[in-house]
């Protein structure tokens, strides 16, 4: 079984491709069992907007938001008997306010949601995966005498962000971990106390309610030679107990299932041994269904060793 849990479209993302119907068409013939949607939230404060979005208001982005649901729905709903698709979200952290916001949009909706991305994608309001301009003029604002003290800072921010993600909304899939070192996928963790500090906190909390790792296939698109999170997190995941699945983060059909056969040699090398994916609500589970319904189930067998040579003629 094929499975995403993560992906974007063109008609409701600025830098995205494609229709989201597109989207769902291209996971069908891919071969997908389950395959999560996961449009961005609106953002709420106009200085927050990504250049792209220059000409748009913050009452544009919220209803961009409302008629992707309505949009997914009637999806789920049409492509029922070849495709489980759950309707979902992807957060921000960008400050207090707009997590406030968020989650009151997500108790405005409801049973509309089935589960969360929680993904952090800024830093001091600032898009830190945007482009390495933005980043690079980020770490320079940090405090700190030295490179490695402002990266020390800079991270320590991202993985606050992330840990309130975590502690609010206890979403299901833990998107992308590592994003903020996407420039710089060389910089080592462990050498900076404070931030290994909060990854294993982070970690630590995810696993005790039971999130979803979300090995990210985007990461290969972006340069780098595994997939978030990269080998020294991964491990730690791994090491603490903590669950996997999958996702390819596709920005349009042309993205979906990209680099699946790379992240499935990247599981075989770190020996994973299993792989969870989520079910709908109503559902049968070997475990208690999260708190909006869906619940976590094992991908039978080993997929990523017999399956990923095919992938490459799909």
């Amino acid at each position: 079984m094929t499975i995403s849990h993560h992906s974007h479209s063109g008609q409701f993302c600025r830098h995205a491709k494609g229709t989201l119907e597109e989207v769902v068409q291209k996971a069908i013939r891919q071969g997908f069992s389950t395959f999560g949607l996961s449009e961005h939230v609106p953002r709420y404060d106009k200085e927050h907007f990504y250049p792209e979005e220059a000409d748009l208001s913050p009452q544009d982005l919220a209803d961009t938001f409302e008629a992707y649901l309505v949009e997914a729905h009637r999806l789920k709903k049409l492509y029922a008997d070849r495709i489980q698709l759950l309707v979902g979200l992807e957060t921000e952290y960008i400050d207090d306010a707009g997590l406030d916001k968020l989650d009151q949009l997500i108790r405005r909706h409801g049973n509309s949601i089935d589960y969360l991305v929680g993904s952090v994608h800024h830093c001091d309001t600032v898009p830190i995966d945007f482009d390495k301009d933005l980043f690079d003029s980020c770490l320079a604002r940090q405090a700190g005498p030295t490179e490695q003290d402002r990266f020390s800072t800079l991270f320590c921010t991202y993985f606050d962000n992330q840990y309130k993600i975590l502690t609010r909304l206890e979403p299901e899939v833990v998107g992308h971990f590592d994003l903020c070192r996407l420039y710089y996928p060389d910089v080592d963790f462990k050498q900076m106390p404070e931030v290994w500090r909060r990854i294993e906190r982070n970690i630590d909390y995810a696993i005790g309610y039971g999130a979803l790792f979300e090995v990210n296939a985007s990461a290969f698109r972006k340069g780098w030679n595994t997939a978030y999170p990269a080998s020294d997190i991964f491990r730690t995941i791994k090491r603490k107990g903590g669950r996997f699945t999958l996702s390819d983060d596709s920005h349009g059909p042309l993205a979906v299932g990209l680099h699946y056969d790379r992240a499935y040699i990247y599981l075989e090398q770190e020996q994973l041994e299993s792989l969870w994916y989520l079910e709908g609500a109503g559902t049968t589970a070997e475990e208690p269904a999260y708190r909006r319904g869906t619940r976590a189930k094992s991908v039978a067998g080993r997929p990523w060793l017999l399956e990923w040579p095919n992938l490459l003629t799909r």
